[in-house]
């Protein structure tokens, strides 16, 4: 990735944050590795460089080794001092306020997360109650939990590597969901995630919707590869990937799946191996799968490694929509319609899913490293939602490898994750991920050809 022009300057607070204390201070300013400088630093980059066509955490972070921010405390509050931040951040010298609005949000939800932990009386991060609080806690925060507003909320995924047809087809559904009065949540970077918030702004204007939502719900590690795109007016940052997904099931109202690459296939699993959970069976949760004609065979394909890796039943908790942009809107809003009815009878908050049951192994952060991946259980000898749980782990890992920083150096540092198992899961997970290759899913085009950061290694070669 190549450097663009940069400029300097002081920045004001915008939507969120405008006064911290001595110690919030302090520990953002801290450089060592128990400081937030860091984190704030690459998540901050991040969000001035929204547009840029990078996927690679590592690259942006070396292109603009000289990038620093610091907090400039004033009297009525603190401003942020930025140097050598991306100059396309900045119109006629002034920061544009979609991304102002974003990174104090960033400066929001870093310091949020990094201090409730220690003002609730016996948090744990490894009791599941508490991390669903903290999830809730982030979000309220965030402002996020609109009390008392009707279940609208349709949460987009799909890939950030699409082509401009299958972009242009999650616009066009975004634009019937959006003429339904429907809001949308995605993970806020480009391609899939952009599309539908595109569209449904064009069908929000149509029905002089005013209270439309945008909310892009991020990571830090995945930040720098997704950049929020300007149309997010609702961003927020769970503190890991585990947290983020948790978050799109508990504020969603129903989901809809769009083509994609690996991490679309690790967002499906999680899905999946929750729905499949005995506890979740009579919890309604619409969930659509839906593309182009051209995509039919790719969602063949899906289709073809859920059943064979999850069983019949999995493929129960999904619909295949081709090619049908108003069908899909009118199936999710009758979903929806669905939804609201049995929170209702449940008296369950519209604003958050806390019937929703979450296994433990979906809650606790899973670190991509060449032995953790090796050690995968990657067989069916087990409960489905585990066998969902451990395919989930195995594509966050590639995900890390392909596009988080921490996962880059470890695979150029020692070669690519090795992924072993059962070959009745291996063979088609290996196919699957040749086709995402093939299909330019990985990462975005770029000046090179794509490098796996993964290999399958056979049960053969498991065994000498």
């Amino acid at each position: 990735m190549q450097k663009q022009p940069t400029v300097n300057a002081l920045i004001s607070p915008e939507g969120s944050l405008e006064i911290l204390s001595n110690h919030e201070v302090n520990r953002l300013k801290d450089r060592s590795e128990g400081g937030l400088y860091q984190l704030f630093r690459q998540c901050a980059l991040a969000v001035l460089n929204t547009g840029a066509e990078t996927d690679d955490t590592n690259d942006l972070m070396e292109a603009y080794a000289d990038f620093d921010i610091r907090l400039v405390p004033q009297p009525r509050g603190l401003k942020l001092e930025v140097v050598n931040a991306p100059a396309s951040a900045f119109v006629d010298g002034e920061m544009l306020r979609a991304i102002r609005e974003h990174l104090f949000a960033v400066l929001r939800d870093i310091v949020y997360s990094s201090t409730i932990s220690n003002s609730v009386p016996g948090f744990s991060r490894d009791k599941p109650e508490d991390l669903t609080n903290l999830i809730f806690h982030v979000l309220r925060n965030a402002r996020a939990l609109q009390a008392g507003r009707q279940p609208d909320l349709v949460v987009c995924w799909g890939g950030h590597s699409i082509s401009r047809e299958e972009y242009s087809y999650s616009k066009e559904v975004g634009h019937q969901l959006g003429l339904r009065g429907m809001s949308i949540c995605t993970g806020c970077g480009p391609g899939a995630m952009k599309g539908p918030m595109k569209g449904a702004t064009i069908g929000h204007a149509k029905q002089r919707v005013k209270n439309g939502r945008y909310i892009g719900i991020t990571e830090p590690g995945i930040i720098g590869a997704e950049a929020p795109n300007p149309i997010v007016n609702e961003l927020v940052i769970l503190p890991d990937i585990e947290k983020r997904l948790e978050a799109f099931v508990r504020t969603g109202h129903g989901i809809i799946v769009f083509p994609g690459g690996v991490g679309t296939a690790e967002e499906i699993l999680y899905l999946l191996g929750l729905l499949l959970h005995p506890d979740n069976a009579d919890i309604p949760f619409p969930v659509v799968f839906t593309g182009r004609q051209e995509n039919a065979e790719y969602f063949e394909m899906i289709d073809r490694f859920i059943r064979n890796a999850l069983g019949d039943k999995a493929a129960e908790k999904y619909e295949i929509i081709i090619d049908d942009p108003a069908r899909v809107a009118q199936t999710m809003k009758k979903g929806i319609a669905e939804v609201e009815t049995f929170r209702r009878a449940m008296q369950d908050a519209y604003h958050f899913n806390w019937m929703l049951k979450i296994d433990p192994v979906f809650q606790l952060p899973f670190e991509p490293t060449h032995e953790s991946m090796r050690a995968l259980e990657l067989h069916r000898h087990q409960p489905v939602h585990m066998v969902a749980a451990n395919l989930r782990k195995a594509f966050s890992g590639i995900v890390a490898g392909n596009v988080k920083q921490e996962g880059i150096k470890q695979v150029e540092a020692r070669g690519p994750f090795e992924i072993a198992g059962d070959p009745v899961l291996l063979d088609p997970l290996e196919d699957m991920l040749a086709a995402f290759v093939a299909q330019n899913r990985m990462k975005l085009p770029g000046d090179s050809a794509y490098i796996p950061s993964y290999r399958i290694v056979s049960r053969a070669t498991e065994t000498q």
